[in-house]
């Protein structure tokens, strides 16, 4: 009789061990499709959230809101832009009782439209008089790295717009810039 009991409690362990394995393999075949799901879906979100702050959405979201624009060519350069190239100006920068430092620099105008090249040569000295006063403020240090050209580009570009207030430049394209 003991070891009718005790074959028994084997049988009911052996039972229990099975409907264990059935519960847990049941259960973690659901906790496996939804941490797969979940990293899919995290890998989709992911990548179109890095797509949209690197700029590679910004085509299909224009041409998906109507706001491409038809005067534009792929690099998003208008095609009936027009560039007028200032003459070479050459400036002395300000020094604080050192050597003397030149600036050379020759400055192309990225104009709007064709009709607009009369006006800028019509107010010419009054450019090429802005530019000067603000090239000679300059110091050497104010022309180092990508963000001394960036602080260039943009006051140049809102001296030359208050010059030809009713026409409108879009850049002020560097084409030499020699410090010595």
């Amino acid at each position: 009789m003991a070891d009718d009991d005790e074959f028994d409690e084997e049988q009911d362990e052996d039972d229990l061990d099975d409907d264990e394995e059935g519960a847990s393999s049941e259960g973690g075949g659901k906790k496996k499709l939804f941490i797969i799901i979940g990293l899919a879906l995290l890998l989709v979100v992911g990548g179109a959230g890095a797509a949209y702050f690197t700029g590679l959405l910004q085509p299909l979201i224009d041409m998906i809101a109507g706001d491409g624009q038809s005067a534009e060519d792929g690099d998003g350069i208008a095609q009936d832009a027009v560039f007028y190239d200032l003459p070479e100006l050459l400036v002395n920068l300000s020094t604080a009782g050192r050597k003397s430092t030149f600036l050379k620099i020759r400055i192309s105008l990225e104009l709007e439209k064709p009709e607009d090249v009369p006006n800028i040569e019509r107010v010419m000295p009054k450019i090429v008089d802005n530019f000067q006063v603000y090239l000679r403020e300059l110091r050497v240090e104010d022309l180092k790295g990508s963000a001394g050209m960036y602080r260039l580009r943009e006051e140049l570009l809102k001296r030359v717009g208050a010059a030809i207030a009713p026409a409108k430049i879009n850049d002020v394209l560097f084409k030499e810039m020699l410090v010595q």
